[in-house]
This record gives C-alpha cells, sequence and structure tokens, in this order.
C-alpha cells in the first residue's frame, strides 16, 4: 500500500468516526429536546399528500441541504444524514475517498416533492457530501409534483398538517381556481370546518341569484367574498403577532365563531366582519395587559 492511499484511508476513517459522533449528539440533544431528528421517508409523505403524476427532469445538480428523506435507508441515517449505525462504515469510507479523488462518485437517483428530494439511491454519498461540506451534488431527479409546500424545515409531525391541507385542496381545487392561495391551518380537523362555510355559502348564493350554483363558483366566491375579507383585516391589524406559530386560516376559523357568537347574541342580525374584528381585538386587549 502507497502512502497516498494509506493517507486517504486514514482521513475516510477519521471522517466516518467524526460523523458517528455527530450522529451520536444529534440522538442524545433530540431525546432531551423530544425533537425528531428522522429522515422523512417517502413513502409517508407519498401517501399522505396522494402523489400521483411524475415527470423526469433529468441529471442535475440538487442542493444538499434540501435532501430530507429517503425511499429505502431513513433508519439508516439521521436528518441531516450522519450515520446511525457502524455498519455502513465500509462502504461510507469507501465514498468517501472516492470523493475526494479525481474522478469523484456518480450521480445519485432522487425524488423531487415540492422543494425537497429523497434519495432513491444514493444515501452514502448524501452522508458523505454532507461530510465533506459539498452544497450540492449530481442526481437523476424525477419529480412528483404538488401544490403542497415542502421544504428543509418540514419534519415528520408537519405531515399531518400537509396531509389535510391536500385534501382539503383535492375537495376544493382551490389552488387551481386561486392560484397563489394558502389557506393553511394548524388543525387539520378544522378543514371540515371550512367545507361547511362553503356547503353553506353555495346554499346563501343559490337563492341569492335563483339559481343552481356550482361547486367552482361557491368555493371561488366563499374565498374572494368571505375568507380573503377577514384575512385583509387580519393583516391590517397585524393580528398574528399575537399568536405566534398560527396562521391567517386559523384566525379565520376562530373569527368566523366569533362572528357567531356575536349574531346570537344580537339576535340573529347580521354582523359585518370590520364589526367581528372589533369586537375580536376589544376582547383581546385585556389578555395582553
Amino acid at each position: 500500500m502507497d502512502s497516498e492511499n494509506a493517507l486517504s484511508i486514514a482521513e475516510a476513517q477519521r471522517n466516518f468516526n467524526k460523523a458517528r459522533m455527530g450522529a451520536f449528539w444529534q440522538e442524545v440533544w433530540a431525546f432531551l429536546r423530544r425533537k425528531n431528528i428522522d429522515l422523512l421517508r417517502f413513502e409517508e409523505v407519498k401517501q399522505r399528500l396522494r402523489l400521483r403524476d411524475e415527470r423526469y427532469l433529468g441529471l442535475q445538480d440538487v442542493p444538499v441541504n434540501k435532501i430530507v428523506g429517503s425511499v429505502g435507508r431513513y433508519k439508516d441515517f439521521t436528518r441531516s444524514f450522519l450515520p446511525r449505525t457502524n455498519s455502513v462504515r465500509s462502504r461510507w469510507q469507501r465514498l468517501d475517498a472516492m470523493a475526494r479523488g479525481a474522478e469523484g462518485f456518480p450521480p445519485i437517483e432522487a425524488y423531487k416533492v415540492g422543494d425537497v428530494y429523497f434519495v432513491v439511491d444514493g444515501n452514502h454519498r448524501v452522508s458523505v457530501a454532507r461530510q465533506l461540506g459539498m452544497e450540492t451534488i449530481e442526481a437523476y431527479v424525477t419529480e412528483f409534483p404538488t401544490p403542497i409546500r415542502l421544504d428543509e424545515n418540514t419534519t415528520v409531525d408537519d405531515l399531518a398538517v400537509k396531509e389535510g391541507y391536500a385534501e382539503f385542496l383535492r375537495q376544493t381545487r382551490l389552488d387551481v381556481l386561486r392560484p397563489g392561495s394558502e389557506v393553511i391551518l394548524t388543525q387539520p380537523d378544522r378543514y371540515r370546518l371550512l367545507l361547511e362555510h362553503i356547503s353553506v355559502h353555495r346554499y346563501f348564493m343559490g337563492i341569492d341569484q335563483n339559481r343552481p350554483i356550482t361547486w367552482d363558483e361557491a368555493v371561488a366566491s366563499w374565498y374572494d367574498n368571505v375568507y380573503m375579507p377577514l384575512v385583509e383585516l387580519i393583516r391590517k391589524y397585524d393580528m398574528l403577532e399575537f399568536f405566534p406559530g398560527r396562521t391567517e386560516a386559523d384566525l379565520y376559523a376562530w373569527l368566523v365563531k366569533h362572528q357567531e357568537a356575536m349574531r346570537l347574541q344580537h339576535g340573529g342580525e347580521s354582523v359585518t366582519a370590520d364589526e367581528t374584528v372589533d369586537d375580536f381585538l376589544e376582547k383581546l386587549e385585556p389578555t395582553l395587559k
């Protein structure tokens, strides 16, 4: 064995040991802070978001920090692709030496969903790339299009929220009817309430216009004439700053319930969006002092 090869092997061993130690401390801190550092499972994401269509994008440079999951090796590495077991040592070290060689290692295969990627083949290469500080890695990419936003911060716990939103979009086609809209609830079971609002709005539209109203018409009208007027007031008064971690859709749902309570209090008389927000803020103010 020549000295250059021996040095390369020694460096690969050091890099792997450093990566394993990093994984150990990540798991310790995750346990103490009750945080999940698992890779996302592609099959779970595919099922929850109802991913069906796919298209091949070809060979691309993929940002390493946007690779957040795997098709099959999600248990072998942490969320940042640090190796969780010594069983991957020999292969990992060979790839480390290859990456630092003249030719590097071959492209990986990956699925793209939203703004993130899932490894089909090449988990060890991604792990080595991250450990070596590489910003991108070559990948043969196949995309699964979705209107649901996924990014490098999406966690396993976020998937339930994403699943609820995906089902809401499937039933309303709001992403098609109003591109760019984001009616995202942090409590997915409340989408049922929004669907009820649309159904009631459709009923009264039919009475007002004396004709059958299509579901698409009702969804678009609800968004334009019921949802957005409240959201615009939420933005006007910067109401989200009082509710960290919540969304405009969350506040919309609360305000609608508050509006119903006000209507009952006033003997069934209609209550405007402005009146609803004013009363809500008036009642909220004492709790903020």
